[in-house]
């Protein structure tokens, strides 16, 4: 596809507190079984991209160690594949104030490709794309930069750094960040297109200079001085934007819908994660599970309803789980409560412990903790 591929896995960090502590926004765990890197890798194994590196900065062993020798995704390849970019290559110490600052780490794999053009992303927004239709989308254009974006959802949360366009069919005629002017602009996904040579110009320039947002100080900047030409390619299908605990909590739970979860996991496209080899998940005659969604692995003899159940999850006799979402390796005891609660992995619960956070703010319980 003359194409490689930048993923951001560190970007977003913050925004998620607790749960990005010992991990980075890139290995958050998702809908059961998934991370949030699962799903643009896939869509770039998918649409025949052989060479993607990962921008990293810190917590990125289980990173690592859900990647491993990328396999699953068909990207373990001798003169190509998935490259871990970490800062060590640049000396780069201080913490990224944008990716711009972020991309300067990828320097010397850009320049190692050949390529023409590089697709760049975020791990945050999940769904699933064919990048060779954006590509081919693109050439026609004739475009400096394609700004991929969907329509704003109804009700939907944004963030001051979040990219809005509007357009004049596919042209892109005004950009707001960080304030949505009206129903009818765009939100961008955190996914662009540009030819590899400009980028790495844009790289040299801008961090000698002490720029450091490709959205605000390169792209927003550039193009009110009428010096780029942007498309937009408008992507019509399921978008989850995970850019805090409250939307990352919502969006677990949008996959019960058929319709995301179609649109999500298309079986033309699918999501690959790490394979593990479990033993089917335990349901005890007592047990009584309502609307949830399980992975392999679990011994659930207590009660769940509306919740997503990671591998290896231990549900005791007499325990209460609703609307949570509780992560691999976790043990609930007997008689336990939890309602509106995120549970990390390997967390246990002991007997009779009752929990309860809120929609709008649900609890955390950190990774390995042991609640009594």
């Amino acid at each position: 596809m003359n194409s490689i591929g930048i993923i951001f896995s560190n970007i977003y960090d913050v925004a998620m507190g607790e749960l990005t502590k010992r991990r980075t926004v890139a290995s958050m765990p998702f809908g059961g079984r998934y991370r949030f890197i699962d799903f643009v890798l896939s869509n770039m194994a998918n649409s025949s991209l052989t060479s993607v590196g990962i921008i990293t900065k810190y917590n990125y062993q289980s990173l690592m160690d859900h990647l491993g020798s990328c396999s699953e995704w068909d990207l373990n390849r001798k003169n190509s594949g998935v490259y871990i970019l970490p800062p060590f290559s640049t000396g780069f110490t201080n913490v990224y104030r944008g990716n711009l600052e972020a991309l300067e780490n990828a320097l010397s794999f850009l320049n190692a490709n050949k390529e023409k053009y590089v697709i760049m992303c975020d791990t945050t927004v999940i769904c699933n794309i064919n990048f060779e239709d954006v590509i081919e989308n693109h050439k026609k254009s004739g475009a400096d930069i394609t700004v991929i974006a969907a329509p704003a959802q109804q009700g939907e949360q944004f963030t001051d750094s979040d990219l809005f366009v509007k357009c004049a069919g596919n042209k892109v005629t005004d950009i707001s960040i960080g304030k949505l002017i009206d129903q009818s602009w765009l939100v961008g996904m955190g996914m662009f297109v540009i030819e590899r040579k400009r980028l790495i110009q844009t790289i040299e320039d801008y961090v000698s200079r002490g720029r450091f947002s490709f959205e605000r100080d390169y792209l927003q900047d550039e193009f009110n001085l009428g010096n780029l030409n942007l498309n937009v390619y408008k992507f019509e299908k399921t978008v989850l934007r995970n850019h805090s605990i409250k939307s990352y909590f919502e969006n677990n739970f949008k996959l019960m819908d058929l319709t995301v979860r179609d649109e999500i996991f298309s079986k033309g496209a699918p999501i690959y994660t790490k394979v593990r080899d479990e033993a089917p998940s335990f349901y005890h005659k007592d047990s009584v599970i309502e609307g949830c969604i399980i992975a392999d692995g679990c011994t659930m003899i207590g009660t769940a309803k509306d919740s997503i159940f990671f591998r290896d999850v231990h549900l005791k006799k007499g325990s209460l789980v609703k609307n949570s979402i509780v992560m691999q390796g976790a043990k609930i005891g007997k008689g336990a409560s939890l309602e509106y609660v995120i549970v990390d992995k390997n967390v246990i619960i002991e007997d009779n412990v009752a929990l309860k956070g809120s929609p709008e703010i649900p609890l955390i319980i950190p990774k390995g903790t042991i609640v009594s």
